[in-house]
């Protein structure tokens, strides 16, 4: 079951989604804020328009499925499940605590909307595509989308999983790339550039869409006419910021590990505020 969230209502969801991210990262004093902000736009599309998802049937076998294979940035995915009555306010509260139940990357809890445990990269896109191998194969109208780091396909297992959905035509299979172009260590171009990467996932039989992945008229548009050829898995390459939505977060790799002290807390709560 889809949300009916319009455009300014999902732009207003993101801008909350975003708040409740660095509130429960600083809280916490937990990293990858950046990574977190830039796929929020994407989530909130997708939970609030685009998912077929009964928050009181977790386990509907032709439900679609959602899989962060960029674990670290699962922050934002939590609390875009709380605000999708997914998760539980018990459940988020629990992120990064003694004895609470959210790690910093999830763990599978079909309860609380986490479809795989993720985090060790290169595993998404492999068992998406297992998932929708198998959603095909029951004549099940079940999609499977996946969330990759660009970063994250410098492993080879990704390479394999493409060359395997295109193989079997798995349309009902979409990855999404958050190309924020920095990665743990650097920028993706110095430490192993990507490009041309629409013509390399086109040469794998893959339809490619690039949006901008902040800008949720953009983001609707494609999402809303999966699969854009039949029996072509799609890929969505979405050109993001790293830290979207706070200045000086913005492109600066620090904010892959860096946890906002309680001035810099202050400083982006307010430019949030008044964005």
């Amino acid at each position: 079951m889809t949300t009916c969230l319009n455009v300014p209502e999902l732009a207003e969801m993101a801008k909350r989604i975003r708040r409740k991210t660095m509130e429960i990262i600083h809280k916490t004093g937990s990293p990858h804020i950046g990574s977190s902000f830039s796929i929020i736009e994407i989530l909130t599309v997708l939970y609030f328009r685009i998912l077929s998802i009964k928050s009181d049937d977790r386990e509907n076998t032709d439900r679609d499925r959602f899989i962060l294979s960029k674990g670290h940035a699962c922050a934002a995915l939590y609390v875009t499940l709380f605000f999708r009555g997914l998760m539980m306010q018990e459940s988020l509260d629990g992120f990064a605590v003694d004895q609470g139940c959210l790690e910093h990357h999830p763990t599978k809890n079909l309860s609380s909307g986490i479809e795989l445990s993720t985090g060790s990269l290169g595993h998404g896109l492999p068992v998406a595509c297992g998932m929708a191998f198998s959603a095909q194969y029951d004549h099940s109208p079940a999609r499977i989308f996946t969330l990759i780091g660009d970063g994250e396909l410098n492993e080879g297992s990704n390479w394999e999983a493409m060359l395997f959905a295109a193989h079997w035509k798995l349309d009902n299979l979409v990855a999404i790339i958050d190309y924020n172009r920095i990665q743990a260590l650097g920028r993706t171009e110095e430490i192993l550039d990507l490009d041309p990467l629409p013509d390399k996932w086109r040469s794998f039989g893959w339809e490619v869409a690039v949006v901008d992945g902040h800008d949720i008229d953009e983001l609707l548009k494609v999402f809303e006419n999966i699969p854009i050829h039949a029996q072509r898995p799609t890929v969505i390459i979405a050109n993001t910021i790293k830290g979207k939505g706070v200045c000086f977060m913005e492109n600066d790799l620090l904010w892959h590990y860096r946890c906002p002290d309680d001035e810099e807390y202050a400083k982006a709560t307010c430019e949030l505020n008044e964005s």
